[in-house]
């Protein structure tokens, strides 16, 4: 079977008809680059923002067609807003049902444009941080088993597209599976449900997206995955304030997002950056955690403030932003992250397992608090 190639996608596509029904979708310029990747299509196409759910019909077409294609395996694809028409328009997210029950997720009614949730999931929570570097995905990691280990339901969903690394901080090999209909099974280990681009594309593979397509792969990554009944679902996001950081916390309804930073000021001033994104975009801040805090000689037990130390616990008083914690920096976080076996697994009665549990019973608090206040409901008189 030949391998699929973008001029065979895009001759496929040439069938589709355009938004009047006139002329193709790729010859009206309306496709965006096309990337292919272990049998699998992202592209997106660019519309209308005010015609986005008329044109969803267009969009399933395209998919359709690029699935009959011999060798594909998957479609991943998305309509995204026409920039021409407003230059500051972020992505345009395609329509999804409502979670059933008409669970409350994220914004409150009478606010913007209510954000999809996840059937099944209970809260979202992303951890970022304004830099790379900061031991952020090691953080997630041992936060989403943490949060696991007090008695949570428990997934976590990789958004660093450009750089996944849960697939070897988590050691899991081998392809998602998919099920009925457009759902795919997350790969799972040490009781944890996971997604991430890691297990769709090779580790060799350079990711050169552009916004629209990275917007596709999150939402689909997030919201067409059979997550099943989480508690909570954890979020490692990519560094910086950029495409991806913007999907996130603009069309999902996010619990909170928490800061992950070292006590540096250089650190400091780039997670300065990540907490003004979630506010600007009015998601709740659940706090700050400072990583590589310190470090302890595995030799001697002396403590060595390498990077400065209480940098994170001083930003978050004077912002008014809880604070969830220091981490220390040790040998065994860096090895058991190498290996594959992160030490709230590895070695859960040790003084770092304990830390992270301590900093998930925090999260969940916060989470919790925030959940019964938006409960509460709405007393109208007419």
């Amino acid at each position: 079977m030949p391998d699929v190639t973008r001029e065979m996608v895009l001759e496929k596509l040439r069938t589709v008809r355009g938004p009047e029904m006139e002329g193709n979708i790729v010859d009206l310029g309306l496709v965006s680059d096309v990337f292919i990747s272990d049998g699998k299509a992202y592209f997106s196409i660019t519309v209308p923002a005010e015609r986005a759910k008329e044109l969803e019909p267009m969009r399933a077409a395209a998919e359709r067609v690029v699935r009959e294609i011999p060798g594909v395996k998957a479609a991943m694809v998305a309509l995204t807003a026409d920039r021409k028409a407003a230059p500051q328009a972020g992505p345009v997210e395609r329509p999804r049902s409502a979670p059933p029950g008409g669970q409350p997720h994220g914004r409150a009614a009478g606010g913007p444009a209510a954000k999809a949730g996840i059937p099944g999931v209970g809260a979202i929570i992303a951890v970022a941080s304004g830099k790379g570097g900061v031991g952020k995905s090691t953080t997630s990691v041992n936060l989403a088993l943490g949060l696991q280990a007090n008695g949570l339901k428990v997934g976590l969903l990789d958004a660093d597209i450009y750089g996944p690394s849960m697939p070897r901080l988590l050691k899991i090999s081998g392809r998602p599976q998919q099920i009925e209909g457009r759902l795919i099974r997350p790969m799972e280990n040490y009781g944890l449900k996971v997604m991430s681009m890691g297990f769709l594309v090779d580790e060799e593979v350079a990711m050169i997206w552009r916004g629209p397509m990275i917007q596709s792969a999150l939402l689909q990554m997030l919201r067409e995955v059979a997550w099943g009944e989480l508690d909570v679902l954890v979020v490692d996001m990519p560094p910086g304030t950029g495409d991806a950081q913007l999907t996130m916390a603009q069309q999902v309804p996010l619990a909170g997002a928490i800061i992950v930073s070292t006590p540096q000021d250089l650190a400091l001033v780039d997670a300065r950056k990540g907490i003004q994104m979630f506010r600007k975009v009015e998601v709740p801040l659940l706090g700050i955690i400072e990583n590589m805090s310190y470090f302890v000689a595995p030799d001697t037990g002396k403590r060595y403030d390498i990077f400065g130390h209480g940098g994170a616990r001083k930003e978050a008083e004077r912002i008014g932003v809880p604070f969830l914690g220091e981490v220390p920096l040790t040998m065994g976080i860096r090895e058991t992250s190498d290996a594959g076996t992160p030490l709230v697994v590895s070695e859960p009665e040790g003084e770092i397992a304990h830390i992270y549990r301590d900093i998930a019973v925090r999260v969940w608090e916060r989470i919790s608090t925030a959940q019964k206040s938006r409960a509460v409901p709405d007393i109208v008189f007419e």
